[in-house]
C-alpha cells in the first residue's frame, strides 16, 4: 500500500515506523528537514520537505497514485485542507486526518465529500480519554480494551501475591471464578510471552491477558489483583482539552480535583465543569499535592502537555501515597522511566492513534485494532465473510486453523451472543472474531486465512 504521512512529529514518526515495517511504500512530508533527515536515516522511506497541504508538495510526494493519506501535522486546519486537496485534485481513495479540536469533531456532518472530504477523523485526545476512563473503571488493570460494541473487554493485569488465582494452574481457573464468562489468552513472564496451556501455573508478577464479558471483567480482574478500596477520589494534573474532557466524564461518579497552572485557563475550567474542584497551581508542588489530599487519592492522572511534567508529577504522587497513577507520555523512551510500580501506568497517544489508523489499513473487514506492548503486539476484531467454498476459515474448528503459536481467538460475537471459544468451536460466516497476536509478524497470516476467494459475492 502506498501511504503518504503528513507530519513528522511523534505520531507521524511512530506511524511511519510501524507502516514501514509492514512492507508499505511510505512517504513522509514535513516542513522541518532535520526531522525528515532523522527519519530517513532509520527507515527505508521517502521524505519531502514542504507545507503539507500545498498541491505542489503533495505532487512531489506522489499523491497522484497514493492509496491513503494520513494527515497528522500539529495543525487541524492544515490536516483538513490537505484531505480536501487530495480529494479534489487527485481523488485519493482514503483520507484520514488527526483533528484535535472538539469544535470540529463534534460536527460529524461537516466531514463528507460534499463538505470536508475526510473519510475518518482521529482525535488522539478522545482516544486517550477513553483509555484513561476504562482504566479508572477497572482498578488493578494496566490495559483495558473494548470489543464487540463494548460487550466484551480484553484486560491486562499483573498477578499480585496472595491473589486467589496467583499460584493456580489455568485449568483450575473456571472453578475459582464461577459464573464469570471469560477466557485467558496470553501471559508474559519477565517481559517474554508464554503460550498459555491448562497446566501453566500463574506466578506473582506475571502479566496476564484475559477476555471477558464486560459485566464480568471486574470479577476476573479482582481474582488476580484484589482491591478492597473502590475508586472514589481522582486528581487530574493539567487542564488542557484532555484534562477537561476527562473531568467531564468522571465528575458525576467520583470526587474530582483538577490542577492547572494557567490562571485564565482555570477560570474557564471552573465555569465549564459542574462538580470538579479546579485549583490554580503547579502539579509538581509537593506541598500543594499534600494539601489536596494526595495520600488519600485513588487515581492521579497526569495529562499536561509536557512529558517530563507528567512523569515527575506521577512519581511524586506515588511517593506521597496515591494508589495509582496514569501518565500521558508521548516520547517512547520516557515510558520505562516512569513505570516504577505495578500501579504506574503509561498511556501513549501515538500508540492509541496507530490503533485507530490500523483499523482502516488492515486487509479484510476489520472493525477494531489496538496496538499493544509498545507496538510489538496487537489485538484486532474482524468480521468473517464467505462460506465453506470461498473461505479458508468458515466451517473449520479453531483448533484446526493454521494459526501461529501464541495467536489466540479471545471471543466471538455471533448473532448478539458472546462466545468464549475452545479448540472445538467452529467459525461461522458473519462471526465477529477478536484475536490477540503476540507478534505483529503474525498479522499477515491471519489476514490471509480470513480472506475470501475472488468468487465470493
Amino acid at each position: 500500500m502506498k501511504i503518504i504521512i503528513l507530519g513528522a512529529g511523534q505520531v507521524g514518526k511512530t506511524v511511519a515506523e510501524v507502516m514501514a515495517n509492514e512492507d508499505n511504500d511510505i512517504t513522509v512530508v514535513d516542513r522541518q528537514p532535520d526531522l525528515l533527515k532523522e527519519l530517513q536515516s532509520k527507515l527505508d522511506i521517502r521524505t519531502v520537505a514542504g507545507h503539507a497541504s500545498h498541491p505542489r508538495v503533495l505532487d512531489r510526494a506522489g499523491i497522484e497514485d497514493a492509496d491513503l493519506i494520513f494527515a497528522v501535522t500539529n495543525d487541524d486546519e492544515t490536516n483538513m485542507i490537505a484531505c480536501q486537496v487530495a480529494y479534489s485534485l487527485y481523488q485519493t481513495p482514503t483520507r484520514l486526518a488527526r483533528v484535535r479540536a472538539f469544535e470540529y469533531s463534534n460536527h460529524p456532518t461537516l466531514f463528507r465529500p460534499t463538505a470536508m472530504p475526510v473519510d475518518y477523523l482521529i482525535n488522539p485526545e478522545q482516544l486517550v480519554t477513553r483509555s484513561m476512563l476504562r482504566l479508572i473503571e477497572r482498578p488493578g488493570a494496566f490495559e483495558v480494551l473494548d470489543f464487540a460494541d463494548g460487550r466484551a473487554q480484553l484486560v491486562g493485569v499483573k498477578a499480585q501475591p496472595g491473589a486467589p488465582l496467583t499460584g493456580e494452574r489455568l485449568c483450575q481457573f473456571p472453578a475459582r471464578i464461577k459464573r464469570a464468562s471469560c477466557r485467558f489468552v496470553a501471559l508474559y513472564r519477565d517481559g517474554q510471552p508464554i503460550t498459555p496451556d491448562e497446566h501453566l501455573r500463574v506466578e506473582s508478577g506475571d502479566e496476564v491477558y484475559f477476555a471477558a464479558a464486560t459485566r464480568d471483567a471486574q470479577t476476573v480482574l479482582s481474582a488476580l489483583s484484589p482491591t478492597d478500596h473502590p475508586v472514589r477520589r481522582i486528581i487530574i494534573a493539567g487542564g488542557g482539552n484532555l484534562g477537561l474532557h476527562l473531568a467531564e466524564l468522571v465528575e458525576d461518579r467520583y470526587y474530582v480535583r483538577l490542577i492547572e497552572r494557567d490562571a485564565e485557563r482555570c477560570r474557564h475550567l471552573a465555569g465549564t465543569l459542574r462538580r470538579t474542584i479546579v485549583l490554580n497551581g503547579d502539579v509538581t508542588d509537593s506541598e500543594l499535592l499534600k494539601a489536596e489530599g494526595i495520600g488519600e487519592t485513588d487515581v492521579f492522572c497526569s495529562a499536561t502537555h509536557k512529558d517530563k511534567t507528567n512523569i515527575v508529577s506521577s512519581i511524586l504522587a506515588r511517593q506521597l501515597g496515591a494508589r495509582t497513577t496514569l501518565s500521558i507520555v508521548n516520547h517512547a523512551g520516557f515510558g520505562p522511566v516512569s513505570e516504577t510500580s505495578p500501579n504506574d501506568i503509561i498511556i501513549s497517544p501515538a500508540q492509541a492513534t496507530i490503533g485507530a489508523l490500523l483499523t482502516h489499513i488492515r486487509r479484510g473487514d476489520v472493525t477494531t485494532v489496538y496496538s499493544l506492548r509498545r507496538g510489538t503486539a496487537e489485538a484486532m476484531e474482524l468480521v468473517v465473510h464467505g462460506d465453506r467454498t470461498t473461505s479458508s476459515a468458515v466451517g473449520r474448528k479453531i483448533g484446526d486453523l493454521p494459526l501461529d503459536e501464541g495467536v489466540a481467538v479471545c471471543v466471538i460475537l455471533r448473532q448478539n451472543q458472546l462466545l468464549f471459544p475452545d479448540p472445538d468451536t467452529v467459525i461461522e460466516s458473519l462471526d465477529r472474531v477478536v484475536f490477540f497476536l503476540p507478534d505483529k509478524q503474525f498479522i499477515a497470516n491471519v489476514e490471509l486465512l480470513f480472506q475470501v476467494a475472488i468468487t465470493f459475492v
